[in-house]
């Protein structure tokens, strides 16, 4: 068992360092200030991604991805261990201070937090591998000292955008791997991704007139930017800032876009300070729109639930009979109502207090819940008083779903000791309309009620 997990972390750690070195080889293929800073480095995003899911355990991964991916491109043994180093001290300062103020894992779900996390990840803890790779070039004359300014903004601004764009979309997917999208959801998102890449190929691809070079075109692709984030929220509002960046990368670095320049790093930079930009008021924008939707789910869910038990309260117990009556008219099949009534809960709350008569009241909920398929609608409606709707269910067949709770109640062991009666109507037997079969069952219950006697109670001291 050790030694299987052992083995799976090591394959993790493993997949890992080849991420990171595969995203930095093509990401210092953009290298144009000097062969080993470069305007657009996903490794950030990585890096931090990674520690913020597997903890700070994944920094030998992201210091032999580094380390490899600068030994490889430029410079000596000593300058790619001191340049890994930094860039490991990068992801392990941007995690502490993610985790430690920008809510961790979760940054993504406010929109305060997702500014945290820009401020953080994208601007302070970036400086770090900034610092440390241009001063260790400089020191060892593979960069000039005249020129330290240009290639540090452009390493620090490399790393801010890269955390920006992949560390989102790496999280986001990782927690939430699945797909649940409808037949009209996977149209919209086609549509949505197609009119994502005619607009980034007309605005980056070199489609557009010359003469409209210097138009500020990049904000054609706003529209899309903002239909994920209020359509389909913050995962795939992260893979569409990440799908434009790719083609706007490519069209800037070939000489098209409205940020073609003379100089190829500077037209980096120009539009990594765009996506930039983009990337987090995309994500502030849905994140927003998540909560807000939260927030709406939420006071449908109070509109028609139980405060006290969680259950159906009575608003939603006569939406489900009434959805019932209409299965009956199209399918002929019965249903059954189960009434139950707290027996003595005026005693119990005299003896005991209204505490304890609250715990019986939720106690008699959890059986429920318990007892209760996933078609079942278990709901209170009174002070004591549940229903229990169940779906094809016959008079006998609901019967023994009774006494099985009222079993069940009697014999939890709980003081004091609680017993329930209950009254069952099925339908359209007992009734053809939703008050026929709730007064139904209701004269059941209290012909059972008034067969049992009180429920003897003893005040414990």
């Amino acid at each position: 068992m050790v030694r299987s997990r052992f083995l799976k972390e090591l394959a993790t750690l493993v997949v890992l360092a080849a991420a990171y070195f595969v995203a930095g080889k093509l990401g210092l293929r953009l290298a144009f200030v000097n062969a080993s800073a470069t305007a657009v480095w996903p490794c950030t995003g990585i890096a931090l991604a990674a520690f913020l899911i597997l903890g700070y355990r994944a920094w030998p991964a992201i210091l032999a991805g580094a380390f490899f991916v600068n030994l490889t491109t430029a410079g000596t043994l000593a300058t790619s261990l001191g340049i890994a180093i930094g860039n490991t001290l990068e992801g392990v300062v941007s995690c502490y201070l993610v985790n430690r103020f920008a809510a961790g894992r979760q940054a993504f779900e406010r929109a305060q937090d997702i500014f945290k996390f820009a401020f953080l990840a994208g601007m302070v803890s970036t400086t770090v591998s900034a610092t440390i790779g241009v001063t260790i070039l400089a020191l060892a004359r593979f960069a000039a000292w005249n020129i330290y300014g240009s290639i540090w903004s452009t390493w620090w601004l490399g790393d801010a955008v890269g955390a920006l764009v992949f560390a989102p979309l790496v999280i986001l997917w990782w927690e939430n791997p699945r797909l649940h999208w409808t037949r009209k959801q996977m149209m919209e998102l086609a549509f949505l991704f197609a009119g994502l890449l005619l607009g980034g190929w007309f605005v980056f691809g070199g489609r557009s007139h010359a003469s409209l070079k210097n138009y500020p075109l990049e904000y054609l692709c706003v529209p899309f930017l903002i239909w994920a984030a209020f359509r389909f929220g913050r995962r795939k509002a992260a893979t569409c800032i990440a799908f434009l960046s790719a083609i706007a990368t490519w069209g800037t670095t070939h000489g098209f876009g409205p940020f073609s320049r003379e100089y190829q790093n500077t037209s980096l930079l120009l539009l990594q300070a765009f996506i930039g930009i983009m990337a987090i008021t995309t994500m502030a924008l849905a994140a927003e729109v998540t909560e807000h939707n939260r927030a709406d789910e939420h006071v449908r869910q109070l509109a028609v639930t139980d405060a006290l038990t969680g259950l159906a309260n009575y608003r939603r117990l006569l939406d489900a009979l009434d959805a019932e009556i209409r299965r009956h008219d199209r399918a002929g099949r019965p249903f059954a109502v189960v009434l139950l009534d707290l027996d003595g809960l005026k005693i119990i709350n005299d003896t005991y207090g209204h505490l304890v008569g609250t715990d019986a009241i939720c106690r008699l909920a959890n059986i429920l819940r318990i007892h209760s398929r996933a078609v079942d609608t278990a709901a209170r409606y009174g002070g004591d008083e549940f229903a229990l709707v169940l779906p094809e269910t016959e008079s006998p067949a609901a019967q023994r779903v009774a006494d099985r709770i009222a079993e069940r109640l009697r014999t939890d062991g709980d003081e004091p000791p609680v017993t329930v009666s209950t009254g069952i109507a099925v339908y359209p037997h007992d009734g053809k309309t939703i008050e026929q079969l709730l007064a139904a069952a209701d004269h059941a219950l209290y012909r059972k009620k008034k067969s049992h006697s009180k429920p003897r109670l003893t005040q414990h001291t």
